[in-house]
């Protein structure tokens, strides 16, 4: 061993603290990001020089077992580790804003390059063509095509309208909205009393929407019929660390961290309050699980730690010029 592996020691520090306080500088810079999952720096030794190796006893009983001799090398940052803790749901009354309480992801797909992600950010809204999608325009999967029909008849000089109901089915896209005319979703059985441009006119139209607790996007007609349109699906894992950031508060790596259920979704495996998933809150957002006292905290140990680090470089170099001075 000589001084050269004691710098080196010290260097190894410095740069694991610096890892560190950048993991630490991340979770503060997102602690208001919506779902946002803090990270945690884990730091483990680097291998270890041996000047002696460990023997054991002699068989005579005789003597005793010998104990290894070990240096270390300094530190290493061994895992970035995500706190997958829940956040604090923070109410938006806002229809399109979800939240989930307990396990589970939302599942979102890119639709101009058909790929998934997994979010936990809920702030959605609906765009221009009825989908609810997020800020990016990624489109919230689950069961899409659910439908109804309706049979028009006379009801002593009135309009009735009778449904038939048909519960989606179908994985894809979540599209929110509904509408019929006569020959596409109504049949005008009123025998000739109102013609077809009556029955359309006072047909069932799209009113408002809600999204309950296992995720049943139901839509409300201004007759006062529902229909459930879709259901939005969730996505649990058995390794969270598996997934994989990739910015804007979405995860890849699907497949890596072990989808329950696989990776296709189900009504079966995915529907929110079954099989371990939480349920679905709406009108409020999850918050960022980061508490910014301990991230502080945090990083005045660090800070502290680098302050050491930093230390034992400088002595060490001290040690090393008094040796190069022996001999002037």
């Amino acid at each position: 061993m000589s001084l050269t592996s004691t710098l080196n020691s010290g260097v190894s520090a410095l740069n694991a603290f610096s890892e560190g306080i950048q993991v630490l500088s991340n979770n503060i810079a997102n602690v208001n990001t919506t779902g946002y999952k803090g990270s945690r720096s884990e730091y483990g030794d680097s291998f270890s020089n041996i000047l002696r190796q460990a023997a054991p006893a002699p068989a005579s009983g005789v003597g005793s077992n010998t104990p290894a001799t070990q240096i270390g090398t300094g530190v290493r940052v061994s895992a970035v580790t995500a706190d997958n803790t829940q956040g604090t749901l923070a109410s938006t009354g806002k229809s399109t804003d979800m939240a989930i309480d307990g396990a589970g992801f939302f599942r979102v797909r890119d639709s101009l390059n058909n790929v998934e992600y997994a979010t936990r950010a809920g702030n959605f809204r609906l765009d221009s063509a009825g989908y609810l999608v997020t800020g990016d325009g990624f489109r919230v999967q689950g069961l899409f095509d659910g439908t109804a029909t309706f049979s028009a008849t006379d009801d002593n000089g009135a309009l009735k309208f009778t449904k038939t109901a048909t519960a989606p089915s179908t994985v894809g896209d979540i599209r929110i909205d509904f509408d019929v005319t006569v020959g596409s979703g109504i049949t005008n059985n009123t025998g000739g009393v109102f013609t077809d441009t009556e029955v359309n006119k006072g047909r069932p139209t799209f009113r408002s929407f809600t999204v309950d607790q296992t995720g049943n996007v139901v839509i409300g007609l201004s007759n006062g019929d529902t229909v459930t349109r879709g259901r939005i699906l969730l996505q649990g894992f058995n390794d969270l660390n598996g997934l994989t950031k990739v910015g804007n508060n979405l995860y890849t790596g699907l497949g890596a961290a072990g989808p329950i259920g696989g990776v296709s979704l189900s009504a079966a495996n995915n529907s929110a309050g079954t099989n371990g998933l939480g349920r679905i809150e709406v009108g409020a957002l999850e918050l960022s699980n980061v508490d910014l006292s301990k991230e502080m905290t945090d990083m005045i140990i660090i800070e502290r730690s680098f302050q050491a680090a930093s230390r034992v470089v400088t002595v060490s170099d001290r040690m090393l010029e008094e040796i190069v001075n022996l001999k002037r």
